[in-house]
């Protein structure tokens, strides 16, 4: 019964969240920065047929047919869908991973942005990981996983696929995160592009923010995933929104994007995607 509470309550709270979005939310009409304009109408707006799509889709159909069980560990808030640590792939892939439609739009911001490197934090079976690899093959994607189990599953899937762009680190974030040695700006060593998707809890979303503060650039793009996710992550995007480091934010409802560029006035901006 608590749990079916729970659930009630957090779906209650994205339905009154999600209204408000779409009260407040416009598509490229009304945009008055030049950045965020070509952003939405050269990335997300983009209706190209990318051939990459393919092998985003081809990936996600060998997912959701693997019916293996494996001991999933968790670090982060929990699952609203899952029960027990023990899932199976498939249900992995349907239930916790990026969405279709998201794992495209996230390929199209990387070949929008073309980053040299980028970070992921939270690879789970590696549907965003591809999404990162194939918008740049040139550059480098490092992708944080504390379930080994997981991660397996994502490197196997990425070598079968032929990106070596990849490095797979089996570790807590924040082990990772405090040991992270930010290099000079202008070395081009630092990431670029930061999708922060490893774990929807306030305290643990601030502490990976400020952890990596150190690593901006005039250029860098932070992505971080399920904004709406509860209350508390609500919260942690007013935070990061108001912080004075940050002068651009988008948000997508599903995610809040974050920019630091020195040459722009603060503005706020929420967006259909």
């Amino acid at each position: 019964m608590l749990i079916l509470e729970i659930c009630v309550y957090f779906m209650n709270h994205l339905i009154r969240s999600y209204l408000k979005f779409l009260l407040y939310s416009k598509n490229q009409h009304g945009i008055h920065s030049p950045f965020v304009f070509d952003l939405v109408t050269k990335c997300f707006y983009d209706k190209t047929k990318y051939p990459e799509y393919e092998v985003l889709k081809e990936y996600r159909k060998s997912l959701l047919a693997n019916e293996n069980l494996i001991e999933v560990t968790d670090f982060g808030a929990g699952s609203r869908v899952f029960k027990s640590n023990q899932r199976k792939i498939s249900a992995i892939a349907k239930n916790a991973g990026i969405s279709p439609k998201r794992a495209e739009l996230l390929f199209r911001i990387v070949h929008y942005f073309q980053p040299e490197n980028s970070l992921e934090i939270g690879t789970s079976l590696g549907l965003a990981t591809i999404a990162l690899s194939l918008g740049n093959k040139n550059s480098k994607v490092i992708t944080l996983e504390g379930c080994p189990q997981t991660m397996a599953i994502a490197k196997n899937q990425c070598q079968l696929q032929n990106l070596n762009n990849i490095e797979f680190v089996n570790t807590k974030f924040e082990d990772y995160l405090k040991n992270l040695q930010p290099a000079p700006e202008t070395s081009g060593r630092n990431p670029q592009l930061i999708y922060f998707d490893g774990n929807h809890s306030k305290n643990a979303t601030l502490e990976y923010f400020e952890l990596l503060l150190p690593t901006i650039t005039n250029d860098s793009v932070w992505i971080f995933d399920d904004i709406h996710w509860s209350k508390d992550m609500e919260e942690a995007w007013v935070l990061i929104k108001n912080h004075p480091k940050v002068t651009v934010t988008i948000d997508t409802f599903q995610w809040g994007m974050v920019f630091f560029r020195s040459e722009q006035e603060k503005e706020h901006f929420t967006i259909r995607a």
